[in-house]
């Protein structure tokens, strides 16, 4: 059972925000200072990715655990209440998730997910500089 009011659990939800969250700034942040120049929220790509590197090819998605169900991770359980309805919206979003991740990669895009619980303060510089190797191997593949 929530342990919340309707009302409070309604504000709580509408508080959570789409884009410029603090982990997405966490990693435009960190590549920024590696030189890294990128759009945010790019509205002409699938899906909206959170950072595209154009002269990289490469588009980043920083998921949430919740919302994108991320399989595994201790951030990520269905609610138990109104599960129905959360199993319906969270399966939603996996299989938009999916099929924008496809269509990028179909259109020769590098896709690479991270996820917020990657960020956490134990793990957030190991995964951020994998990030960046990640970003510039790409590059390197392309040349060739």
């Amino acid at each position: 059972m929530d342990k919340l009011s309707k009302e409070a659990r309604s504000a709580n939800m509408a508080k959570i925000r789409g884009s410029d969250t603090k982990p997405e700034e966490i990693v435009r942040k960190f590549l920024f200072s590696k030189g890294l120049r990128f759009r945010k929220n790019d509205k002409r790509s699938p899906g909206k990715p959170d950072i595209v590197l154009p002269k990289y090819k490469t588009a980043v998605f920083v998921n949430g655990c919740f919302w994108h169900c991320h399989k595994g991770c201790k951030d990520f359980s269905i609610p138990k209440s109104n599960t129905d309805f959360w199993e319906t919206k969270l399966s939603g979003n996996v299989k938009r998730d999916e099929s924008n991740y496809t269509k990028l990669k179909t259109g020769g895009w590098c896709v690479i997910i991270v996820w917020e619980c990657e960020l956490m303060n134990n793990a957030r510089d190991e995964r951020l500089e994998r990030l960046y190797r990640e970003i510039i191997s790409e590059t390197t593949r392309l040349i060739e």
